[in-house]
């Protein structure tokens, strides 16, 4: 490994996102953003709806939408477990406009707060999609 890189792998229950050495990790903890380096203290931490931003020991930067989840550090390996991750390349700004408006109607509806609540969450996630697409 490099010096000052560590490790980073992104999974979700589908499949490996990313798995490589970075120079820097930022990710949505749901009570602010953080941001891993190397030889940063052991963490365990719940993370939320966001960016996930990840410098690569090219120094490349690639931008991840995340629907949630946990991430540990320990030892200059970071994981990340993650509800859903998609990298700014790989989002369908159709797709994510058509699920923005369906979560938008149903929350003009307002039929019970289940739905309201699992509405606010798709609209969230839309949104961060959308934004991390425009970024790319």
């Amino acid at each position: 490994m490099a010096e000052k890189n560590f490790q980073l792998d992104i999974v979700t229950p589908a499949r490996t996102v990313y798995s490589g050495e970075v120079k820097s990790f930022t990710a949505p903890g749901v009570v602010g953003n953080f941001q891993v380096l190397f030889n940063h203290a052991p963490l365990l931490s719940a993370i939320g709806i966001g960016e996930i931003k990840v410098v690569d020991a090219a120094g490349t930067v690639t931008r991840f939408a995340t629907g949630g989840g946990f991430v540990e550090v320990k030892g200059n390996k970071v994981i990340l477990l993650a509800e859903s991750a998609e990298s700014d390349a790989e989002i369908n700004v159709d797709r994510a406009k058509r699920a923005k408006d369906r979560a938008s109607e149903r929350l003009a509806k307002r039929q019970s707060d289940t739905d309201v609540d699992r509405a606010r969450v798709a609209l969230q996630r839309s949104l961060n999609r959308l934004k991390i697409a425009s970024k790319q």
